[in-house]
């Protein structure tokens, strides 16, 4: 994971990598819970699963909310025409 430090201040991580990181955790409990002698309980599993997810799709929306528009767009009111 790449870490960026700022002078005087904390240390950040590209966002991106931290949602990969949460979704790749994420589908390493599902996997652990399908095998049978894991010991996971299902149920526990998926809520923890579900709250990695929403948690990345957060800082997902967060970051695209972030993003200026490109040039010519004018609020996407007729971004499908054309096609």
């Amino acid at each position: 994971m790449s870490l960026v430090h700022v002078p005087g201040g904390p240390l950040l991580l590209p966002a991106d990598e931290v949602t990969m990181l949460l979704r790749r955790l994420a589908t390493r409990w599902l996997d652990s819970a399908d095998d049978r002698d894991s010991g996971l309980e299902p149920e526990t599993v998926e809520a923890l699963v579900d709250s990695l997810t929403e948690v990345a799709d957060r800082i997902d929306a967060e970051c695209i909310a972030l993003l200026p528009p490109s040039a010519g767009e004018d609020g996407g009111s007729d971004m499908w025409e054309g096609r």
